[in-house]
């Protein structure tokens, strides 16, 4: 049986390989940002026998994600045909319901984690983003709902990458995010950088 201590391709190449539980956020300003980074995250998923789940944004909508995945994964149908890969708007999954429910969207998480396993996948790699949230309601709980992920991801097949919009995000917000991640993506003059979180997890960069 594989062990959680495995480490996975990331599919971003100044990362490299991560372990299972690996919990993780991008802030970004583009779409080309989002597209830079999760089109190689999730081909990775899909070419190591990974069920990925990617919950998108009015920002970077479902087709938006198709057409990205589509133009960088041959043969992306099939992918989508078989379930291997899924594509939700967030009101499919955030807001199921009509609101926000920590407990509900955690449920959803890990019953797909289950349905992965049982499938025979590796594992899961997901990727989400809150650019829905507009009051600091949403917010409160939602950072509530990033801290429960860490209390539980440890030992699960799981690779979580979290995005978030710096035209959404404060300063404070941002505090809040990176407090919640092992490591923040980030661009700088151009250039990705990898800002580590000593006190979440067990994983760093250079």
């Amino acid at each position: 049986m594989e062990s959680p201590a495995i480490k996975r391709d990331s599919g971003i190449t100044f990362l490299g390989d991560l372990p299972w539980g690996s919990h993780f956020c991008q802030f970004f300003k583009t779409k080309k940002d989002l597209r830079d980074i999760l089109v190689p995250y999730f081909r990775a998923g899909i070419e190591n026998n990974e069920c990925c789940i990617w919950v998108t944004s009015d920002f970077f909508t479902t087709d938006d994600a198709l057409k990205a995945m589509k133009k960088g994964v041959p043969g992306f149908e099939r992918y989508l045909a078989n379930r291997q890969m899924e594509i939700f708007p967030h009101t499919d999954w955030y807001l199921k319901g009509g609101s926000f429910d920590l407990e509900r969207t955690f449920r959803m998480w890990m019953a797909k984690h289950d349905e992965a396993l049982a499938r025979g996948f590796a594992g899961m790699r997901v990727s989400g983003n809150p650019y829905w949230i507009d009051n600091k309601k949403d917010w409160d709980d939602f950072a509530d709902y990033e801290a429960e992920i860490n209390k539980v991801i440890g030992g699960k097949k799981l690779l979580v990458l979290c995005t978030y919009s710096l035209v959404k995000c404060g300063l404070m917000e941002i505090l809040d995010v990176v407090k919640n991640h092992e490591f923040a993506l980030a661009m700088n003059h151009g250039k990705w950088q990898v800002v580590s979180n000593p006190t979440v997890g067990d994983w760093h960069t250079a």
